[in-house]
C-alpha cells in the first residue's frame, strides 16, 4: 500500500507529519471522517501505529494540526494586509494570496464541506469566520456605498465558488483559477474606484 508514490512526491514528503496529514486526508476524503481509523492511516503509510502516535494522538489532532497548517498562510495575510496601506495594490495583492493559499489548502476545504458534523465538533469552522472576518475587514472601505462593501466581499466568495462549485466541470483548474481570479479582481478594483470617485 504504501507504493503510491512516485519519487518526486516521495521526497517532497519526505516529512513524516506531513506525510501522516496527506494521506489522513486522502482517507478521509475517500471513506469518510468517521469511518477511517488511526490504525487504516498507519497501515497505508507503512509505519507502526506507536511511529504515528508519536506525531498524533488522535484524528482529531491530524484534522486539527491540517487545518492550522494550511490556513496560517490566511493568518499571515491577514497580518501582512494589515500594515498595509489601505489601496488597491495591498487589496489586488490580497485576492491574489488568497487565491493561491485556497489553491493549496483544497484539499482541506473539499473535506471542512463534506464533513461538516465534524468541523462544527471541532470548532474549525469558527476559526476560519474568524479569518474571514480578518480579511473583509481589509478588503472593505468602511466609508463605501453598501453596494461596493459587498463587491469587496463578494471577491472572498467568488474566490471559495471557484473553489467548489468549477472544479467538477471538465476545464482544467488552472484556467478556471485564472478565470475565477480575474472576476474576484475585478470586483475589488470596482468597490475602490467607486469609493475613490465618491471622495
Amino acid at each position: 500500500m504504501g507504493g503510491t508514490m512516485d519519487g518526486t512526491k516521495q521526497q517532497r514528503r519526505g516529512n513524516t507529519r506531513q506525510r501522516i496529514q496527506d494521506i489522513a486526508l486522502e482517507l478521509f476524503a475517500e471513506q469518510g471522517y468517521e469511518k477511517t481509523s488511526l490504525r487504516e492511516i498507519a497501515e497505508h503509510l507503512d509505519v507502526t501505529k506507536a511511529a504515528l502516535y508519536y506525531h498524533f494522538k488522535t484524528k482529531e489532532e491530524i484534522i486539527v494540526s491540517v487545518f492550522e497548517d494550511l490556513t496560517q498562510p490566511i493568518e499571515d495575510l491577514i497580518e501582512w494586509g494589515r500594515s498595509q496601506p489601505h489601496n488597491l495594490e495591498t487589496k489586488q495583492e490580497i485576492v491574489r494570496r488568497y487565491s493561491a493559499a485556497l489553491a493549496a489548502a483544497e484539499p482541506l476545504f473539499r473535506f471542512m464541506q463534506e464533513n461538516q458534523a465534524t468541523v462544527r465538533e471541532l470548532r474549525i469552522g469558527d476559526t476560519f469566520k474568524d479569518r474571514m472576518r480578518g480579511l473583509r475587514d481589509i478588503l472593505i472601505d468602511p466609508e463605501a456605498d453598501l453596494v461596493d462593501q459587498v463587491r469587496s466581499v463578494s471577491a472572498m466568495f467568488t474566490l471559495h465558488a471557484g473553489m467548489f462549485v468549477m472544479h467538477d466541470l471538465e476545464r482544467d483548474p488552472e484556467k478556471v483559477r485564472e478565470a475565477v481570479l480575474e472576476v474576484a479582481m475585478d470586483l475589488v478594483t470596482q468597490a475602490h474606484e467607486h469609493a475613490r470617485g465618491k471622495r
